[in-house]
């Protein structure tokens, strides 16, 4: 009898990857149990980063748009959230809702611009935009305009969860605050991995991979490319605008050249990408690794730390273009988030039966 045909993107990694990630979930959240503070600190940095290279790379690896002004949604997204806790009294935690939302009322105007642009235009056009936020930001003296400002210690104190953290583990306010970032931290990274592969996977994902390789012939298929655009752009929006905000709760104290900084939020965060793999979801995860070991060993450098990445980053491009992730993948076949679709059933089913 003639099997029915089906289609799917799981293998056998990918099922071994999906417990071995459950249980690596799992340690991460236990961790403040066992881990010191400046270590919670470190994983706080890398879940963040791990964050806002996951949405530039489901910009410019599966969307095709180039943005060098990212660093425009995590300011915006930290600055709504210090003007809501500074002038409204919102507790913090909370009001990471309103950086989100704050970034994708900027990412609209934003794209309404920046969509007539291509290429290296389109790029440019994104750092100009970001670059008259802060201006714009800089001019708001509620929040002490260009000086910057601290987070209330009130608030802070009073802060959602941070006293049921420090019952549960028996630590100071501090470290408590610390600790409740970091799981906040850890829930954004899990939730951003989970709805970029699940959109990936779904049928809006094959149409973004269509506008991504080739806008007009897409177009041709019935693909709107238009509104692609305006999906993926303004999902990363708000997903970088609530990291914005959790960095700088984290922190405490903000600037407007700290939050709209190119460096921090933009270029560190293409290093990433590129390094790890482009268009990939395993690469952020392993290009984020790289970054924190290079970052950890050759910090104390000064300019040459700078120089260090930028070889790291001209040798990946020379000779392995797909990335480190890309490298791997290539010579082995391994996929932990595949995404290819497979035809499975059938006659192929029939002819896999006969040959076992």
């Amino acid at each position: 009898m003639d099997m029915p045909y089906a289609v799917t993107t799981r293998t056998s990694a990918s099922a071994i990857a999906l417990i071995l990630g459950l249980s690596v979930l799992a340690l991460l959240f236990a961790a403040p149990a066992f881990v010191s503070r400046g270590l919670i600190q470190d994983l706080f940095f890398i879940l963040t980063m791990l964050v806002l290279a996951q949405f530039w790379n489901l910009l410019a690896g599966y969307g095709g748009l180039v943005s060098v002004g990212q660093q425009a949604f995590v300011g915006i997204g930290a600055y709504a959230l210090y003007g809501s806790v500074i002038l409204g009294g919102a507790d913090p935690v909370s009001a990471l809702l309103l950086s989100g939302a704050a970034a994708l009322v900027l990412a609209v105007p934003t794209a309404f611009f920046a969509f007539r642009l291509h290429g290296a235009y389109f790029a440019i056009g994104t750092w100009v935009i970001a670059e008259v936020a802060r201006l714009i930001i800089a001019q708001w003296h509620a929040v002490a305009g260009g000086t910057g400002t601290s987070l209330p210690r009130d608030a802070l104190r009073e802060m959602m969860l941070v006293s049921w953290v420090q019952d549960t583990l028996g630590v100071r306010a501090s470290a408590a605050r610390d600790i409740l970032a970091y799981w906040l931290a850890l829930a954004l990274a899990v939730a951003t991995i989970a709805v970029i592969y699940w959109l990936l996977r779904s049928k809006r994902g094959l149409a973004l991979a269509a506008v991504r390789d080739n806008t007009e012939a897409a177009k041709s298929v019935g693909v709107d490319a238009g509104r692609m655009k305006w999906l993926v752009f303004l999902t990363a929006s708000f997903g970088t605008g609530i990291a914005g905000g959790l960095i700088y709760l984290q922190k405490a104290r903000i600037s407007p050249d700290a939050a709209f900084s190119v460096t921090d939020w933009t270029a560190y965060v293409i290093f990433i990408v590129v390094i790890g793999g482009l268009g990939t979801i395993e690469g952020p995860i392993l290009g984020v690794l790289v970054f924190f070991a290079l970052q950890s060993l050759l910090a104390d450098f000064g300019t040459w730390y700078l120089m260090a990445l930028g070889l790291a980053g001209i040798a990946v491009m020379l000779f392995a273009p797909r990335g480190l992730w890309g490298l791997i993948s290539e010579r082995t076949g391994l996929q932990l988030f595949p995404v290819q679709r497979r035809l499975t059933g059938g006659l192929l089913a029939q002819s896999n039966r006969k040959e076992t």
